[in-house]
C-alpha cells in the first residue's frame, strides 16, 4: 500500500531525521495534459545511453538515474528530495533523538554545508562549532559539488571513529575540528529557575518533546511550590521536526482550539489540528523567544500562541518555512522514498509564514546593532522557494528593535533577560492586551 508520511523539519540532520509515523491516503496525481511526456521519456533514455557509451570515464547507471532524481525534486523547492532506501530506514529508526553521529543540524548554502545548530551535548557543540558556520571540506576534500546527502554520509561513521571538518566562520581563518562520532542521546526539553522565573528551551521537535515538557513543567512547579509567577519558552535556534509534537506542545498552552491548518494543491482540501483540553499552564503569563533559526515546527508554536492571544513572542523574526513534506515510500520503501512538498501550513489566523516567518510582538536583537549587519539567510533566500501566495505587498513598516547596550556580554543572552524584565515587570497583561488590540 503506497502512503504519505508529513513531516516538517527544515533541515537534514546528521544522523537524525523527522517524520510523522501517522498514515496518510496516497496523493492523487493527476494525469499530465501534454502529450509529449513519454517523447520526453526516451529522451532522457537516450541521454543516458549517450553518457553510458561515451562519457570519459565509466560511470554508474544507479548513481546517474538518482541524481537526475534529485535534480527533478530539487528544482521544485529547497526541501522536496529523493531518500535513498539506507536514508530512508535511518529516517525511520532515529524519530526518537538517539542516534550515533557528531550532532549537527545542518542545510546546503552556496553549494557549502551551513550548520542550522550544533545539538546539546554532542560531539560538535562541546567542540565549539557554532549556528551559521559553514563546512567547506571533509577529511580535506571540499564538500563543493556533492549533494547535501553526500556530505552528510561522508559526515556520518562509526561509533567511535573521527572525522576532520574544515569550518569557515566570518571574520575568522578557516578552522579544522577533529570530531568522534558517539551516540546522541539527545534531551530536547531543558529546564531552569533563572532570576526567579521558570525557563524552557525546546531544542527540536522529536517525539520526545512533549513528555520533556510535561516532566519540566511538573518538575518546575514542584521546585517552586507554588503557583508558576511566568514561563519562558524558548525556541531558538530549534529547526522543526514532528507535526503532532508541535500540536501536543502547543496544548500545554491552549485550552482547545485551533493551532495550525494545512492545505494542498486543492485549496478547499484543508486539515485542522487542534490542541488537547486542559492546558497544563493555564493562567501562567508566557512569553516566546525565537530567532532567525527557529523554523518549521517551532514556528507553528510560536505563531499559535501569538494568533490565540495566549502569550508575547519575543526575539527576532523566525526562519519563514512555511510548507510541510510528505514521506511517500517507494514500492513499500525498497527503493527508498521521495520527500515531496505537498501542503503549506497557515497560522490559527490564516497567516502563511512561507518565506515570511513570524514576526515577534517585541523585536529585541542579541547581539549589538553593528553585529546584526550581515542577516542569517532564511526561508526567502533559499533557490527556489516557494512563494508567500498570502503576502500582502503594502508598504514596508517600520520596525523597532532593541539592541543590547555598549559593552554588554553576548553570553548573558540579552534576548532571555528581556523576557524575564517582562514577566517580574507587572506590566505583561497590559502589554499582551494592548497586542490583543
Amino acid at each position: 500500500m503506497k502512503y504519505a508520511l508529513p513531516i516538517l523539519g527544515s533541515v537534514a540532520a546528521i544522523g537524525l531525521f523527522a517524520f510523522t509515523t501517522a498514515n496518510q491516503a496516497a496523493l492523487a496525481v493527476e494525469k499530465p495534459s501534454y502529450s509529449d511526456t513519454f517523447e520526453q521519456l526516451d529522451l532522457f533514455a537516450d541521454v543516458l545511453a549517450r553518457v553510458r557509451s561515451d562519457y570519459v570515464v565509466e560511470t554508474e547507471d544507479g548513481a546517474l538515474i538518482e541524481d537526475a532524481i534529485n535534480g527533478m525534486l530539487q528544482s521544485l523547492d529547497p526541501h522536496s528530495s529523493y531518500v535513498n532506501p539506507d536514508e530512508f530506514r535511518s529516517m525511520q529508526v532515529n524519530t526518537s533523538g538517539r542516534y550515533t553521529g557528531v550532532g549537527m543540524e545542518v542545510t546546503q548554502d552556496e553549494g557549502y554545508v551551513k550548520v542550522v545548530a550544533p545539538i546539546d551535548g554532542s560531539p560538535a557543540a562541546e567542540a565549539g562549532i557554532q549556528p551559521g558556520d559553514y563546512i567547506t571540506e571533509i577529511e580535506g576534500e571540499t564538500v563543493l559539488g556533492l549533494t547535501l546527502t553526500e556530505a552528510v554520509n561522508k559526515i556520518r561513521g562509526k561509533e567511535g571513529e573521527a572525522v576532520t571538518i574544515t569550518v569557515a566562520r566570518k571574520d575568522a581563518e578557516p578552522t579544522d575540528y577533529t570530531l568522534v562520532r558517539r551516540t546522541v542521546n539527545r534531551e530536547v526539553v531543558s529546564y531552569d529557575v533563572k532570576d526567579g522565573v521558570p525557563y524552557i528551551r525546546i531544542s527540536q521537535f522529536t517525539e520526545k518533546a512533549n513528555s520533556g515538557l510535561e516532566g519540566a513543567i511538573t518538575e518546575l512547579k514542584r521546585q517552586l511550590g507554588t503557583e508558576l509567577p511566568g514561563v519562558v519558552l524558548d525556541l531558538r535556534v530549534n529547526p522543526g521536526g514532528l507535526l503532532d509534537q508541535s500540536v501536543k506542545v502547543s496544548s500545554a498552552f491552549l485550552d482547545g482550539g485551533d493551532v495550525v491548518s494545512t492545505r494542498g494543491r486543492d485549496g478547499a482540501d484543508v486539515e485542522r489540528y487542534q490542541a488537547e483540553a486542559g492546558q497544563l499552564l493555564s493562567g501562567v503569563p508566557v512569553v516566546v523567544l525565537i530567532d532567525e533559526a527557529s523554523a518549521s515546527a517551532s514556528e507553528i508554536v510560536a505563531g499559535a500562541i501569538q494568533d490565540r492571544g495566549r502569550g508575547i513572542v519575543l526575539g527576532m523574526t523566525s526562519f519563514g518555512k512555511g510548507s510541510v513534506q510528505s514521506l511517500i515510500p517507494l514500492r513499500g520503501g525498497r527503493d527508498g522514498a521521495l520527500k515531496l512538498t505537498t501542503q503549506r501550513y497557515y497560522t490559527p489566523s490564516g497567516r502563511s509564514i512561507q518565506g515570511t516567518g513570524i514576526d515577534p510582538d517585541i523585536f529585541v536583537a542579541s547581539a549589538p546593532e553593528d553585529t546584526n549587519a550581515r542577516r542569517r539567510r532564511r526561508e526567502s533566500d533559499l533557490p527556489n522557494s516557494i512563494e508567500n501566495e498570502t503576502e500582502d505587498a503594502g508598504d514596508e513598516v517600520e520596525i523597532e528593535v532593541v539592541y543590547p547596550p555598549e559593552g554588554f556580554d553576548i553570553q548573558d543572552d540579552f534576548q532571555l533577560k528581556k523576557a524575564i524584565e517582562l514577566i517580574k515587570s507587572g506590566n505583561y497583561d497590559t502589554r499582551l492586551a494592548e497586542l490583543a488590540n
